[in-house]
C-alpha cells in the first residue's frame, strides 16, 4: 500500500466552521488542461510565438499582431472522459462524462497605416477549464478510519462534547460525528481519549464518490502592435477576467468488513455539498521578436489571477454503531439550527501562480509576413509554473474589518502548499503542413508533476491532430484531443500517522471545432 506523510495539513482541521480550502482546491484553479482554438489545440497548444491567432490572447497577446485582418471567430466542443482508480490495492472505474466546452471565441479588428504599422484589438471568451468529473474508488483499510480526522480535530479543540457539536470552530463532519456518536471519549490505561468507534472493526471496507461540475470562463480583452516599421518586435498585452463557478459533491461510506455484529460499529455515510464561486482578474503581456522572416521568437508573462471567492457548504451524516448508540442521522440545517447560527458560508480571496512561457516557430517557405507564400511551420513552448505562489487570503468586511475565517487558518494552507507543491513545467510542441487551402496538423502537450514528494505520481500526456480550409474570408478548423492523466486523491488526512490515497487515472477525449470568418481591415 501506498501511504504520505503530511503533518503540515494538521492545523487546517482545527480551524473553524465550514472551511474546505484545501491545498487541491488551489491546484484545480491552476493546473488546466489545454484551451483555445481548433488550430491551437490541434498543434498541442503552443501559440506563445507564432501569432494570427485570436487564442494568442491567452498565451502571447503579442500574437495579435500578426492579423491584418478582422476575425468573427466561435469555437464549441466535446468532450468524454473515463476515470480508473487504484485504492488500497483495488481497482474501480467511475462512469463516463461528457463535457461541452466552449473554446476561443470572439472577434478581432485590425487596422494598419499607410507605413504598414498594425494596431489590433480584440475581445474573446474561453472556457479555460472545465470541472465536470467522477470519480470513484474503494478498498478495504486495517490501518486508518475516516472517523479519525474527526477524532483528532475534536481532541485539539479542548471543548466538551456538548459544546463541540454546537460550536462554530468545528467543522460540520467533526459535529456530526459527535452527535452521532461516530466518536466519543473514553477511558483507556487511566487516561481519557477521543476514540473513532469504526477503529474497534479493526478492518473497515471504505467507499468515495466524488462528482463534481462546473467550469473557469475567462473573458479577455487584448491590445497588439508593431514597435518597428520593419515588424521585427511585436508587444501585447491583455486583461482577463475568469469566471468560476464549481461545485462537488462527495460521499464517504465506511462498513465493518469483519462481520462482528458486537463492535459497536456498522456502518457511516457522510455526504458533503460544497460549491465555490467568484471572479478574479489578471494581466498577460508579451513580445515576439522576427530576427528573419522564417523565425519567431516570443516571451510572455501571465499574472497570478486574483479571485474573489465565496464558499458554501452543507452536509449530511448517518452512523449506526449497533448496540452503542444504534442508528442516528443528522443535517448541517440541523445543526445550524441547534446553535443558532449558520456557518455554512464563507468569503476569501485566492492567487494564482505565475506563469512565464518562453517560445519559437520556424516557418517555411517563403516570407513569413506572406501568409500566401507559407508551407508550414513547427512551433513550441516551455512554461514555468510558480505552484509555490499559490496563496490564499481572508477576505476582510470593510464595516467591521473582521475576516470570515479565524486568524491563522489561511496561513496554515499557505504553509501546506508549499510543502506539497513544486513549481513546475509544462511542454508544447506542434505543427503544421499546408496544402494551397488545406492545413495538416498535429502536435503533443505534456504538464510535468506538481507534487515535491516523489511518490505521488501526477502528470498529463495530450495527443493532439487535426485540420483546416481557409478560402475566399471563411476558415473551419477541427482538432482531437487524446489525453492521459494521472493524479492522487486523499479521502482524508491524518497527523498522527502515514495519510492512504488513490491513484487516479483519467483518458479523455476532446473534439473541436472553430468556425470563423474574415473582416476587412482598416487602414
Amino acid at each position: 500500500m501506498k501511504y504520505h506523510f503530511c503533518t503540515t495539513l494538521t492545523c487546517l482541521f482545527f480551524a473553524a466552521s465550514v472551511l474546505a480550502q484545501l491545498p487541491e482546491d488551489a491546484l484545480r484553479l491552476s493546473w488546466t488542461a489545454p484551451s483555445g482554438t481548433a488550430r491551437q489545440q490541434a498543434i498541442g497548444g503552443a501559440m506563445g510565438s507564432l501569432g494570427g491567432e485570436i487564442s494568442s490572447m491567452y498565451s502571447n497577446p503579442a500574437g495579435l499582431a500578426f492579423y491584418r485582418t478582422g476575425d468573427f471567430i466561435l469555437s464549441p466542443g466535446l468532450a468524454f472522459l473515463n476515470n480508473k482508480s487504484n485504492y488500497r490495492g483495488t481497482s474501480a472505474s467511475a462512469n463516463t462524462v461528457s463535457n461541452f466546452n466552449v473554446g476561443t471565441s470572439g472577434i478581432v479588428f485590425s487596422s494598419t497605416d499607410n507605413d504598414g504599422m498594425s494596431q489590433t484589438f480584440a475581445i474573446s471568451v474561453n472556457q479555460t477549464a472545465n470541472f465536470k468529473n467522477n470519480i470513484f474508488y474503494q478498498g478495504q483499510n486495517n490501518y486508518s478510519s475516516y472517523s479519525e480526522q474527526f477524532a483528532e480535530e475534536f481532541a485539539n479543540s479542548g471543548l466538551s462534547i456538548n459544546d463541540g457539536i454546537s460550536s462554530g470552530s468545528l467543522s460540520y463532519g467533526t459535529r456530526m460525528a459527535l452527535y452521532s456518536y461516530l466518536i466519543d471519549t473514553a477511558t483507556i490505561n487511566g487516561t481519557t481519549q477521543v476514540i473513532g468507534l469504526p477503529t474497534k472493526a479493526g478492518l473497515l471496507n471504505q467507499q468515495n464518490s466524488i462528482s463534481s461540475r462546473g467550469s473557469t470562463t475567462e473573458v479577455s480583452l487584448g491590445y497588439a502592435g508593431n514597435l518597428l516599421k520593419n515588424r521585427k518586435w511585436s508587444i501585447g498585452l491583455s486583461l482577463g477576467i475568469p469566471i468560476v463557478s464549481y461545485k462537488r459533491t462527495q460521499t464517504f461510506t465506511e462498513t465493518d468488513a469483519t462481520g462482528n455484529t458486537n463492535n459497536d460499529f456498522a456502518s457511516s455515510v457522510y455526504t458533503e455539498n460544497y460549491s465555490t464561486s467568484g471572479v478574479g482578474f489578471n494581466l498577460k503581456g508579451g513580445f515576439i521578436f522576427n530576427p528573419d522572416p522564417s523565425l519567431r521568437l516570443g516571451f510572455a508573462l501571465h499574472s497570478p489571477s486574483l479571485y474573489i471567492l465565496n464558499d458554501e457548504i452543507s452536509a449530511a451524516m448517518t452512523t449506526n454503531t449497533e448496540n452503542y448508540a444504534h442508528e442516528i442521522s443528522i443535517t448541517s440545517d440541523q445543526l445550524d439550527e441547534g446553535s443558532g447560527f449558520a456557518a455554512n458560508k464563507v468569503k476569501y480571496d485566492f492567487n494564482s501562480p505565475w506563469k512565464f512561457i518562453a517560445s519559437a516557430s520556424y516557418l517555411f517557405g517563403g516570407n513569413s509576413q506572406n501568409v500566401s507564400q507559407q508551407k508550414g511551420f513547427i512551433t513550441g513552448d516551455i512554461e514555468y509554473i510558480t505552484n509555490r505562489s499559490m496563496k490564499y487570503k481572508p477576505d476582510y468586511d470593510p464595516n467591521t474589518d473582521i475576516s470570515s475565517v479565524p486568524d491563522g487558518y489561511f496561513d496554515a494552507v499557505n504553509s501546506a502548499i508549499k510543502s506539497i507543491y513544486k513549481n513546475s513545467f509544462n511542454f508544447r510542441v506542434g505543427g503544421e503542413l499546408k496544402f494551397n487551402t488545406f492545413m495538416a496538423r498535429a502536435g503533443f502537450a505534456y504538464y510535468t508533476n506538481p507534487y515535491k514528494d516523489t511518490e505521488l505520481k501526477a502528470d498529463r500526456l495530450f495527443l493532439t491532430a487535426g485540420a483546416g480550409y481557409r478560402n475566399k474570408g471563411m476558415f473551419i478548423d477541427l482538432a482531437y484531443v487524446l489525453g492521459f492523466s494521472k493524479d492522487v486523491n486523499f479521502p482524508y488526512r491524518l497527523s498522527d500517522k502515514a495519510n492512504t490515497y488513490a491513484t487516479v487515472k483519467q483518458t479523455s477525449g476532446t473534439i473541436m471545432l472553430t468556425i470563423g470568418f474574415k473582416m476587412k481591415s482598416s487602414q
